[in-house]
């Protein structure tokens, strides 16, 4: 896979402003990058957009509920 050109990042609005986030973004090609706001040069995680949306979904679903 080619390097990704992500948008815009964004954390949540839940964060407070605080510096120790995930981050995330959507590439020109439709992936799903994460990273640490402490350290926006560094490695990312990257998922295909059914990926990401299949996780998402378990998260509503309640399937990471300890």
């Amino acid at each position: 896979m080619d390097k990704l050109a992500f948008g815009e990042w964004r954390k949540s609005t839940r964060s407070g402003g605080a510096d120790n986030c995930v981050e995330a973004a959507i590439s020109d090609d439709r992936y799903v990058g994460l990273r640490d706001s402490k350290d926006p040069k560094g490695p990312n995680l990257v998922f295909s957009q059914h990926v990401w949306a299949e996780f998402v979904e378990g998260i509503r679903r309640g399937e990471f509920d300890r």
